[in-house]
């Protein structure tokens, strides 16, 4: 089958109507992450490279006909995803029970192989391909919040119950709590920023927005005011404090989660779990009805989410020597966590996803 490579702005109006449609068809491909704006976005971010490295769009079928699409981010020897270490998803966005040659897909792009790290794991294109597996977790209050409220409680569940008593409590100690969606204050976008590079610093993780583009992207997401995908600033305001923020993408009917961050001096409130309850009251009045909190094993998010979504990592590789160095990788990783040496068989997995981080901000 025909595969056209195009840079995101090549798309033609019809190719992302089609692209928008077979998203809008499948709840789990609603996904801003999947959607023919964030690899544009990311491009933009990024600037446009004058070779053929950079972001581009696999076309299956070709503009003239496409049957689905595929973004990421190609360098000389390898693919990634597209936004990669920012996007918390990736996938094939195509007809269903279309059959796609994923070594086609890396052929096409001119590499000798493509990571994936969040992969749709029901997309059996990629199966074979699989090196782990993981769960993003979403909550779906299309029946509202109440309904949502009641589900979660007869679940055993007691985080909702206990952020409303934190929530009496700072209004009777601090102040009035405001909540605030779509909020345009670039001083608490700032604030929510400088919160989460403290946040890495104190974890010892990487400062992702070291890099010039990740921090282009973001503010160019939370300047967006394209009503169909962008940024959504939600703050939370304890008396004239800015307590809590998030900075989260929309698209379709989709809020997906992204930068959290809150006031140390508020923790003993769980600021950042009153903002999550007051989100999903919001959604009541709005379009949205899903917010997706994605990957990573977090109390808070097995206690909200009410729906699971499997996501996995590895590598499509055809015959080339940058293939043989991930296969080598993986080996190294697999034997390791197969032997009983607790945090030290994590050490070649953990060695791995930092320098795809460290690939991904160059």
């Amino acid at each position: 089958m025909k595969i056209e490579v195009v840079r995101p702005w090549e798309l033609t109006a019809d190719a992302v109507a089609r692209w928008t449609a077979l998203q809008s068809a499948d709840r789990v491909l609603e996904s801003p992450f999947l959607s023919p704006h964030w690899p544009r976005a990311v491009a933009k971010a990024q600037g446009a490279p004058t070779d053929n490295r950079g972001v581009r769009v696999a076309v299956i079928g070709g503009l003239d006909d496409p049957k689905g699409f595929l973004a990421a981010r190609v360098s000389a020897f390898s693919a990634m995803p597209a936004g990669a270490p920012m996007c918390d998803y990736q996938g094939l966005v195509a007809e269903p029970g279309l059959e796609v040659d994923p070594r086609a897909l890396v052929s096409a792009l001119g590499v000798g192989r493509l990571d994936f790290s969040e992969m749709l794991q029901d997309q059996q294109v990629f199966a074979p391909h699989v090196r782990g597996s993981d769960v993003s977790r979403v909550i779906d209050v299309s029946c509202g919040y109440a309904a949502y409220e009641a589900e979660r409680r007869e679940a055993g569940v007691s985080a909702l119950k206990d952020t409303d008593k934190k929530r009496r409590k700072v209004e009777r100690e601090v102040g009035p709590v405001t909540f605030t969606a779509f909020s345009r204050s670039k001083a608490d976008f700032d604030r929510l920023v400088e919160w989460k590079r403290a946040a890495w610093k104190a974890t010892g993780q990487t400062d992702v927005f070291s890099a010039d583009w990740p921090q282009r992207l973001v503010r160019g997401l939370f300047a967006s005011r394209d009503p169909d995908f962008g940024g959504v600033l939600f703050t939370l305001h304890f008396g004239d404090q800015l307590a809590a923020a998030q900075l989260d993408i929309h698209g379709g009917r989709t809020v997906h989660s992204w930068i959290i961050g809150h006031e140390a001096a508020f923790e003993r409130y769980s600021p950042g779990m009153i903002l999550f309850q007051s989100i999903l009251r919001w959604m009541d009045d709005v379009p949205y009805d899903r917010l997706d909190l994605g990957a990573g094993d977090y109390r808070f998010k097995r206690e909200l989410a009410n729906q699971t979504v499997g996501v996995s990592h590895g590598f499509v590789g055809n015959p080339s020597a940058s293939a043989l160095i991930r296969q080598a990788a993986y080996g190294v990783r697999q034997a390791a966590e197969a032997l009983p040496l607790g945090r030290v068989s994590e050490l070649p997995g953990k060695a791995m996803r930092r320098l795809d981080l460290l690939r991904g901000l160059r």
